[in-house]
């Protein structure tokens, strides 16, 4: 016999690893398609899978003043690393030297996941550099490796990804904490 809160716990996690896969889904479309040319392609995956984030988010204002953080966040941080010639983006519509908009696709698509999914880092700021740091590199290297991206100087690239992820990731997150407390309906639902 169950009981609800059990069945809370178990709708909760098919909610967020129904989220995690559609996350990497588009994170994928979005990068293969910058790679061939297509970026429209993994754009519209990406317009896709944000309301389906949203439909299932416990917290939808919340999420969605992430999404515009994470937009100018990424706007500035990805059009620093493509004006100073750091990475070259792969399909760099509309303007040279700033962030396209495919990359600016994904950050959108991260800003669901900042809130519930990753609560567990919210309170882990020295994690969250870490996690950032390892993580916002590696998400690169692997988009770079599909052909979305290159860097003229790899080095420079790895130490320049790994320390401004190792910045932006508890910013984003003691964001999403912030956000979440502030909200409207911030109250957890199964």
């Amino acid at each position: 016999m169950s009981s609800a809160p059990a069945q809370g716990r178990a709708v909760r996690a098919l909610r967020l690893g129904i989220g995690f896969v559609l996350f990497q889904v588009a994170w994928f479309c979005c990068v293969a398609s910058a790679a061939r040319g297509h970026a429209g392609l993994g754009i519209a995956a990406v317009a896709v899978v944000i309301p389906i984030l949203l439909a299932m988010s416990t917290n939808r204002r919340a999420d969605m003043q992430l999404i515009g953080l994470a937009l100018a966040i990424g706007f500035a941080w990805d059009s620093f690393m493509a004006g100073n010639g750091i990475i070259d983006y792969a399909s760099p519509q509309p303007v040279r030297g700033f962030a396209p908009a495919w990359i600016l696709a994904m950050w959108m698509l991260l800003a669901p996941m900042l809130r519930e999914p990753l609560r567990w880092m919210h309170d882990r700021p020295l994690f969250a550099a870490a996690a950032g740091g390892l993580g916002g590199a590696l998400s690169y290297a692997a988009a770079s490796r599909l052909g979305a991206c290159r860097f003229p100087e790899p080095l420079v690239a790895y130490l320049a990804l790994g320390t401004g992820w190792a910045l932006i990731m508890p910013i984003l997150l003691a964001a999403a904490k912030r956000s979440d407390r502030r909200a409207p309906g911030s109250e957890e639902r199964a």
